[in-house]
């Protein structure tokens, strides 16, 4: 049988469990039926015609409309190019579908019914919490792409790497678009590169000059309005279990998060 390896490999790339026990079984036969697959494979056969129809829309199995119904498992070289090109194919429809569904009439009627809902929602209720640098990083963009007057971050040593491989691009449309940026960050022998794009970016601070122990975090105030705080140590966290508080409230990000800023922004040059 398939090692486990192999197994978890072919999660990695999409295949559920009856997914991967189901094809796993496929190639060791060539070709076979529902009955015989669903017991060497262990799986249900009342889940097994779902399964391998899955299959067959991913390009792992060639399905033979026969009596009783005949399963071919496509050779796993073929498979992946075959699955790369079905992906890459729903991922341009899709696109296109949401490029067209963004300018059309229904999205103005979203986007009325969300900023008439938005009006009675008490400011407490924009908060929220982000886990994972992949939610993280999504987030901080929506921010900086609907930033209209300024943007001041906070960061860390790693963080300032974060800006220039995840955001560099939309801080670049920032800048052109004459938002305020002002980047504050410590600077050190494995991050001067980055910190000198940023800097051509934006104001920059090098948080380690004013030659006083300074909080270091990750904080990101958009406007005055909304603010991003990293809840967790970058440098000792998983990037899977970073976490994020975000707040959209008035008061809580100019009187706190952009006092807090000014303060740290004074100290340093």
């Amino acid at each position: 049988m398939i090692s486990q390896e192999t197994l978890d490999a072919l999660k990695n790339i999409g295949l559920n469990l009856y997914e991967r026990k189901l094809y796993a079984a496929l190639i060791a036969r060539g070709t076979s039926n529902v009955g015989e697959l669903s017991e060497l494979a262990s799986v249900p056969r009342s889940r097994a015609y779902d399964v391998l129809e899955s299959l067959g829309e991913k390009g792992f199995v060639i399905i033979k409309h026969a009596k009783p119904m005949q399963y071919v498992a496509v050779d796993p070289v073929e498979a992946i190019e075959k699955s790369k090109q079905i992906l890459k194919d729903n991922f341009d429809r899709t696109v296109t579908r949401m490029s067209a569904f963004s300018t059309s009439d229904s999205m103005k009627e979203l986007s009325n019914l969300y900023s008439s809902g938005l009006s009675l929602v008490d400011p407490s209720e924009l908060s929220g919490s982000f886990k994972g640098n992949y939610s993280m990083n999504l987030h901080v963009n929506s921010m900086i792409k609907g930033a209209q007057n300024s943007i001041d971050i906070m960061t860390t040593e790693s963080g300032v790497k974060t800006l220039v491989d995840k955001h560099s691009n939309i801080l670049q449309k920032a800048k052109k678009n004459g938002i305020k940026l002002r980047v504050a960050a410590p600077v050190t022998s494995s991050n001067k590169d980055e910190s000198k794009i940023i800097s051509e970016l934006a104001d920059f601070r090098d948080l380690n000059s004013s030659g006083k122990k300074l909080p270091v975090g990750r904080m990101m105030i958009v406007d005055g309005k909304q603010v991003m705080f990293g809840l967790t140590d970058d440098s000792k966290t998983h990037e899977s279990q970073d976490t994020a508080f975000w707040s959209a409230s008035d008061h809580f990000s100019e009187n706190f998060a952009q006092t807090m800023f000014e303060m740290i922004w004074g100290h340093l040059k």
